[in-house]
């Protein structure tokens, strides 16, 4: 192109993207009067509709996120069973929660540091969240029962609390796959002195193809903020889909104290990342350092075991991300750790299987097959036609993701090779800038991938570098094999712990007691944000392929005219309207798809949810008072005689009784003084008087019992029976330490002697269901 050419053609204007006519141009540099205020109201109502308003930008997280957590919130308060709101939920660790959260209301938040019957230490956050719900339903005149405190500390946790942080965990690893999007550098360029005007000596087709680029890089990126956004629209509620967390443990156990953490552990993985960028960045290291601190201390009051959780998922990426000096004092901190555990658990329990770790849970059992493991993992927990879904965007996202990784680590080594080479060039000629011209046409032929490809085309610098680049990290690639290996890590364990059996997966599992329902509760961690980036992948694909088949014409075109024409500018607006075209087109496919893919699975899940619904089936039975075995641990008639039992002993009396049996939910529910409001109440600790009473009742020696019993308070001591225990607690393994309690021929044998007077018979409800007084001298 001469330079006579250049002059009737006229200048282009990169002005947030928009094409300046010559007779604009002319305008502006003439400072005219005459149509010019008219030009300047055309620009300013058509620049927002290239750029995104600072309040859309503000905005619509926010409005996706509370529409989204709204949204899980409601399906986790829809779901929740109705008949646990005045009745507890009958199972083995639930009552040790409930009376948990009386002792605190009986005796104040100073028993937060001693909440088990034994005085010693138990992680009693939720317990603390749930006594303050019943205070401030206090100061507003509502009395608040345990059980709905209970339930509603349970209810913020699964549908707030979880789905939020997923949210946070989530668009973190977007905002990182996404980070240095090539828009931000050229909206950057194109608002300064600099860029927003053109030398006489420019090139010209040059000027048209690049602005014509900023186009399509500006709908790429009106695409990519959007398909953000959409995306952390249903990531909290993909994130309650599962009955992984918080539904399986709320019907196992329930296990709460160990769900709220891991409800809260989304927070603390999100905080531990940032202070890896904050280590990598040098700066803002105080800052989240104390913000990790902080999350830690709050995931360990309440459960320390999620550490085994969070330092699972957090080994691949202190590997890829961490200085050596670093990685060493981690892994270093984590056999440290990890000795101490082993120590508590030798000095807590007594076993002579210990040296034996193929004998550890020797009544485990395994209840999956290995297919069914490996497919529960990467189904996520869930059921069906969802299931087949998830695992399809799972595997086929975490392929386009790599796939994106490497050819963006591929583009930035080419970029250091020329910005290294153009460090040492000549300056560049009339005919040198004509190549480039030419090279920047080029650009956009057929023979390449159009600018919106996965493999991030855009962080082709815009102008050469001043200075050598310095290599740069590959974000993409780091994170796609640290989450890779973090779920293949828990994928691990979970088929270990349901599938494997043997010393190496007792070992392995060993740290969340060889139990299913704690560890699929990590699924979701890693499961999700893999999920999240791997959709986030395929629309960059799928908006890079349709580019590609739009664009292949359009350039031939230029091509042909550009050679063809004797006006050099029609051709050139030619090519700016066919990029203008395509980028509207193809950028936009790719979020589309995605947004219905994931709409698609999350609507499903909660249409077809056969586990959910089991698990809530399992709760509404364990709360029902109407069971077929007279013996199980709540019926109507133990409900009645409990009742009964208190009117006559009052509040302050000891009762004893087989805890097996349900007579500990008199604790909660009538407020008694049970000896044993626990299924567990440890006999192994030392000057506590649970072992010395099993002991001496076991014993037949009335003296003895007597002894024992009488001094614990100087209140009366009575002793109920009512019956077995229950089959629902006989994987309890140490129930034989109360059999003694339920001996009818021993019991007899105190009536005897006088060291058991009855004072009220319940035989009408059950077979030997009766009242007794200790024969003390109060």
């Amino acid at each position: 192109m001469t330079s006579e050419q250049i002059t009737n053609t006229g200048s282009v204007m990169a002005n947030h993207g928009s094409i300046q006519t010559p007779a604009q141009t002319q305008l502006r540099q003439d400072g005219s009067s005459n149509g010019g205020p008219s030009e300047r109201k055309r620009d300013l109502r058509w620049r927002p509709a290239m750029l995104h308003p600072a309040s859309l930008r503000v905005l619509l997280p926010w409005l996706t996120s509370i529409i989204g957590i709204a949204s899980a919130l409601c399906l986790v308060i829809a779901w929740f069973p109705s008949t646990v709101w005045n009745t507890p939920i009958v199972s083995s660790d639930a009552p040790a929660h409930y009376y948990f959260i009386r002792r605190l209301l009986d005796e104040g938040l100073g028993a937060a540091l001693h909440l088990w019957p034994h005085n010693s230490f138990y992680p009693p956050l939720f317990h603390v969240c749930a006594y303050f719900v019943i205070k401030i339903a206090a100061l507003f005149g509502v009395q608040c029962s345990i059980y709905a405190a209970f339930n509603i500390t349970w209810i913020i946790a699964s549908g707030v609390i979880f789905p939020s942080g997923m949210l946070v965990l989530c668009r973190y690893f977007l905002q990182r796959w996404n980070r240095g999007n090539p828009i931000s550098r050229i909206s950057q360029a194109s608002s300064t002195p600099e860029s927003s005007s053109v030398s006489e000596s420019s090139n010209v087709s040059n000027q048209q193809v690049s602005s014509a680029v900023n186009r399509q890089y500006n709908a790429t990126f009106d695409a990519t903020f959007v398909l953000q956004n959409l995306i952390g629209l249903f990531v909290p509620v993909l994130a309650v889909s599962s009955v992984c967390h918080p539904y399986g443990l709320l019907n196992a156990g329930p296990l709460i104290a160990f769900g709220f953490a891991t409800s809260l552990l989304p927070f603390l993985i999100a905080a531990t990342l940032r202070l890896f960028d904050a280590i990598a960045a040098r700066e803002h290291i105080v800052k989240w350092l104390v913000i990790t601190a902080v999350a830690g201390v709050v995931c360990l009051v309440a459960h320390p075991r999620i550490a085994f959780t969070y330092a699972l998922i957090l080994v691949p990426f202190i590997v890829l991300r961490l200085p050596w000096k670093l990685i060493l004092g981690a892994f270093i901190a984590m056999c440290v750790g990890a000795v101490a555990f082993v120590a508590l658990m030798l000095t807590s329990f007594k076993s002579d299987r210990w040296a034996n770790p193929a004998s550890w849970f020797h009544s485990h059992q395994p209840s999956k097959n290995l297919w069914e493991s490996i497919s529960f993992c990467f189904t996520d927990g869930l059921d069906g036609f969802p299931a087949i879904l998830f695992a399809l965007l799972l595997i086929a996202g975490t392929v386009a993701a790599f796939v994106c990784a490497f050819r963006r680590a591929a583009v930035r080594s080419s970029d250091s090779l020329s910005a290294a080479v153009s460090t040492v060039a000549p300056a560049f000629s009339a005919d040198a800038d004509a190549l480039v011209s030419d090279a920047a046409v080029s650009l956009v032929s057929a023979s390449d991938p159009p600018t919106a490809s996965c493999s991030d085309a855009a962080d082709v610098p815009l102008s050469a570098p001043s200075e050598p680049s310095r290599p740069r990290r590959n974000d993409r690639l780091r994170d796609m094999i640290a989450l890779t290996a973090a779920f293949l890590l828990v994928t691990l364990v979970y088929v270990c712990t349901v599938t494997l059996v043997g010393a190496l997966p007792n070992i392995i599992s060993s740290p969340w007691y060889r139990d299913e329902n704690r560890i699929m509760t990590m699924l979701p961690l890693v499961a999700l944000p893999l999920l999240v980036i791997g959709v986030n992948a395929l629309s960059e694909c799928v908006s890079a392929c349709a580019a590609s088949a739009s664009f292949v014409p359009s350039a031939s075109s230029f091509s042909a005219k550009n050679s063809a024409s004797s006006v050099p500018s029609l051709s050139s607006a030619s090519a700016v309207s066919s990029v203008k075209n395509v980028s509207f087109a193809s950028d936009w496919i790719g979020p589309i798809a995605a947004f219905l893919v994931i709409a698609i699975l999350a609507v499903s899940a909660q249409i077809v949810c056969p586990s959910r619904t089991a698990a809530r089936d399992a709760i509404i039975e364990h709360s029902s008072l109407n069971q077929s075995d007279p013996n199980e641990q709540l019926t109507e008639q133990k409900i009645t005689v409990l009742r009964k039992v208190m009117e006559r002993t009052g509040s302050q009396a000891t009762i004893i009784s087989d805890p097996l049996n349900g007579s500990m939910y008199a604790e909660t529910l009538f407020n008694a003084s049970m000896l044993y409001p626990i299924i567990n109440a440890r006999t192994d600790v030392p000057s506590v008087p649970f072992g010395k009473v099993e002991t001496a009742f076991a014993s037949g020696d009335g003296q003895q019992v007597l002894g024992t019993v009488c001094p614990l308070t100087d209140a009366p001591e009575y002793f109920l029976t009512m019956g077995d225990q229950a089959q629902s607690l006989q994987s309890f393994p140490y129930r034989a330490q109360y059999d003694s309690f339920h001996n009818e021929e021993l019991i007899d044998a105190y009536v005897d002697g006088g060291t058991l007077v009855k004072v009220a018979d319940y035989s009408q409800y059950g077979q030997g269901w009766a009242l007794y007084r200790f024969g003390c001298a109060d």
